[in-house]
């Protein structure tokens, strides 16, 4: 046997084992194991148990005991973000609050279109750098899974030199990052020709260097009147997926059309779904594509939420994400934001948690972490509390005294607040 960690003793474990992929969850489906510890043999969770029972089972084991009460949970897997980027929208920010719409803002120069120009101007290794600042502040607060997008770049150059630098950043923090090619965002304003002819162009001369760099496996697009049109996407995801990418869609956020693109294409996630009625949240639920809430952005543009106690209801697969990028959601807080939408939706404390673990890895293809149980990812947060339900009930306020990524420690706070200084590990 390989050596072995033993944490604890942690008051309550919240394993987030035996629970669904989809569907609604009360808290008594909680599976919580108190006076507990975690037992970890390199990189995985080898037994997660009593105490007591680890310590005189396992005496070989190297302790690293815990004085004080904690709570234990699956590290935090945010599935949308778009950390990749230069520049501030605070601009817009004021505009938007100051009662400008979207549209308005857009045709002053804003947008979109102005986080592109900034992002144009950094080079890759300042990109990698501030990737790592957003990736190692997320792991601070225990987000130890990162999917990351390009789609800044807008054009084969650009969006390559995006995801080159999403590939340098890996090397610049511990937390996992999950690349996303989002070329798809919108038609570049330098781009001269048709929005079909931008996504062939894309599709035809940026794919295949994606594949020979494995510079992701993901491919995105923002379907909605703004951006592009479901009839527009339709080849272009057909294209993606006869190159073996996975697909997601930035979908229903103003407008609905992006949910069925996603289900007619075997997307893995839908995102953001605040314009979705019954009729696609019905579809939705009865597909395998995951509904992936983003609240940031609702708070953001103060627009309505994600229909998620709807989608849950119906059935469906939910997960929850920031959607931390410079225009609509700033704030990166993916436990805030979390529990805000609970409050909103009437989320249980189960429904959050399983939306930013096990169901939030799923909405990335991954298996292999959300839960504390073996054989899974040694990837843990430790909450300075004896009841798991004080998590939630400071909304977000409350952050991790201790992060676990792949069975090492990344973080010994003394108060629960401090972020982490980016650098290499």
């Amino acid at each position: 046997m390989k050596k072995l960690k033993l944490i604890g003793p942690i008051s309550q474990v919240l394993t987030l084992d035996h629970l669904p992929l989809k569907g609604a969850l009360k808290d008594d489906q909680l599976e919580l194991i108190e006076q507990a510890g975690i037992l970890i043999e390199e990189e995985k969770i080898f037994q997660v148990g009593k105490w007591e029972n680890l310590t005189k089972q396992f005496p070989e084991a190297e302790i690293f005991e815990l004085k004080g009460d904690y709570v234990a949970m699956p590290g935090m897997v945010d599935c949308h973000t778009h950390i990749c980027f230069g520049g501030s929208r605070a601009k817009d920010f004021a505009m938007r609050n100051a009662g400008k719409t979207y549209l308005e803002i857009a045709q002053s120069g804003g947008g979109i279109w102005e986080t592109v120009t900034q992002t144009r101007k950094l080079s890759q290794v300042d990109l990698a750098k501030i990737t790592a600042n957003h990736a190692n502040r997320h792991l601070s607060e225990g987000v130890t899974t990162i999917e990351v997008k390009s789609g800044y770049g807008l054009s084969v150059e650009e969006e390559l030199k995006m995801l080159r630098a999403i590939q340098e950043a890996k090397s610049l923090t511990s937390a996992d990052l999950i690349p996303t090619c989002l070329a798809a965002h919108m038609k570049p304003k330098d781009f001269s020709g048709t929005n079909p002819e931008y996504l062939e162009m894309i599709s035809t001369e940026l794919f295949p260097i994606l594949n020979k760099e494995n510079l992701t496996q993901r491919i995105d697009a923002f379907v909605e009147k703004s951006a592009f049109s479901p009839d527009e996407i339709k080849p272009y995801f057909q294209k993606a997926k006869e190159m073996s990418f996975d697909l997601t869609v930035h979908a229903d956020q103003f407008t609905v059309g992006g949910s069925k693109v996603a289900l007619e294409s075997g997307a893995l996630s839908a995102d953001h779904l605040e314009a979705s009625g019954d009729e696609e949240i019905r579809n939705l639920a009865q597909s395998n594509t995951l509904a992936v809430a983003l609240p940031g952005a609702s708070i953001g543009l103060g627009c309505s939420f994600t229909p998620a106690r709807k989608v849950l209801d119906q059935g469906g697969a939910l997960a929850i994400a920031s959607d931390w990028n410079p225009g609509s959601a700033p704030m990166g807080d993916l436990l805030a934001q979390a529990s805000i939408l609970a409050t909103f939706e009437k989320l249980s404390t189960a429904e959050v948690l399983a939306g930013i673990t096990f169901r939030a890895a799923a909405a990335l293809g991954l298996a292999d972490r959300g839960k504390l149980t073996q054989g899974q990812l040694a990837d843990f947060i430790l909450f300075p509390t004896k009841d798991y339900r004080e998590i939630l009930y400071h909304q977000g306020k409350m952050k991790p005294m201790e992060v676990w990524k792949s069975g090492s420690k990344e973080v010994r706070k003394t108060g629960g607040m401090d972020a982490l200084k980016s650098g290499v590990r």
